[in-house]
């Protein structure tokens, strides 16, 4: 195989903003390529500061190792991913983005889309949400209005959260989700959950810090509402911690390391009897058509990164107004890069 990788720093539409005033108006993320004969797969794996990875530093240990990342035999992308996962320990996200360019030129070699080599079938998929960032009042309403769509999902974790929720909700009759990002105590959480709930929010994700293991019971057992995991379920072993804490974990392409081990969270949760949900963050349409390929698998996803984004680095996603996504049944990924 033939490695080759760059970075990308895409903008956003608007100012991106979560709990604890983390705020981005760009996205950089490392793009890689995996060429083998005729085919040639993609991946990406976007920089998240909160988990110190910058794109520089992934540049600096994949050049350190790229003979290693050439010289496999690729058959199998579960046989590659565990090769990857021992030759880069510590690095996760540079993982994800070549176990999913394998996975893009594996199925260009087998002439089928992921969800097919997956034996799914493309039917009853999840629509996908549309995410307002936190910002005044005014602003968060004013973002929701200039995208119509039917499910949201609304980052709190501010001092205004309740009045913020009753402003949109006087100006949509959309599903609302929370995303809180770790940024309440228990006692906030058991505060504004019913009074979420009351406004109509259909689910809550991550209230509390990550390791709030002992809250978390509390709101699992309290809570009138679902509470998905985020930050406390970044890894495969993070699965059964979740358990009898949320009722659901959102899974991370590029926090557990690809595609290879998402496909085992959702067995082992399912397993457990949690529902699944898949997130973004704010991939291109590269990283977008892996989460995208789940849907047949999950309850529920988040792959608004190209909505959220002003520019784009491929096609082959298709966003429909009513929110479901589809990819383009061409093999692997399905994706054109522009």
């Amino acid at each position: 195989m033939k490695l080759s990788f760059h970075q990308s720093n895409l903008p956003f539409e608007y100012p991106f903003t979560i709990s604890n005033g983390r705020t981005k108006t760009h996205q950089p993320a490392l793009i890689v390529s995996l060429e083998l004969g005729p085919f040639r797969g993609f991946g990406e794996a976007p920089a998240i500061v909160y988990y110190g990875v910058t794109v520089e530093k992934m540049m600096e240990t994949l050049e350190s190792k790229k003979a290693m990342v050439e010289k496999f035999a690729l058959t199998e992308p579960e046989r590659y991913w565990h090769y990857l996962h021992h030759l880069f320990p510590n690095d996760p996200f540079l993982v994800c983005a070549l176990d999913m360019a394998a996975w893009d030129l594996f199925g260009q070699m087998k002439n089928k889309p992921l969800y097919e080599l997956w034996n799914t079938k493309w039917e009853n998929t999840p629509v996908t949400d549309y995410t307002i960032g936190i910002d005044t009042i005014e602003k968060m309403v004013e973002k929701m209005k200039a995208k119509p769509w039917p499910v949201y999902k609304i980052k709190l974790g501010t001092d205004e959260d309740i009045a913020i929720v009753e402003a949109l909700r006087k100006h949509t009759g959309a599903t609302l989700r929370i995303d809180a990002n770790a940024g309440w105590t228990t006692e906030e959480a058991l505060q504004k959950i019913p009074q979420l709930a009351a406004l109509g929010v259909e689910f809550i994700e991550q209230p509390l810090a990550k390791d709030n293991w002992d809250g978390m019971k509390v709101l699992f057992e309290r809570s009138p509402l679902p509470l998905f995991a985020d930050e406390s379920c970044v890894f495969e072993q993070d699965v059964k911690k979740c358990f009898q804490h949320f009722h659901g974990i959102n899974i991370k392409l590029t926090k557990c390391s690809g595609i290879t081990p998402a496909a085992r969270m959702i067995r082992e949760a399912r397993a457990l009897g949690m529902q699944v949900m898949m997130g973004s963050m704010n991939e291109s349409t590269i990283g977008s058509a892996a989460i995208a390929h789940f849907l047949p698998q999950l309850d529920h996803i988040d792959v608004d990164g190209p909505l959220l984004l002003k520019e784009d680095l491929a096609t082959g996603l298709r966003f429909a107004d009513d929110g479901n996504v589809f990819v383009s049944g061409k093999p692997g990924l399905g994706i054109t890069l522009l």
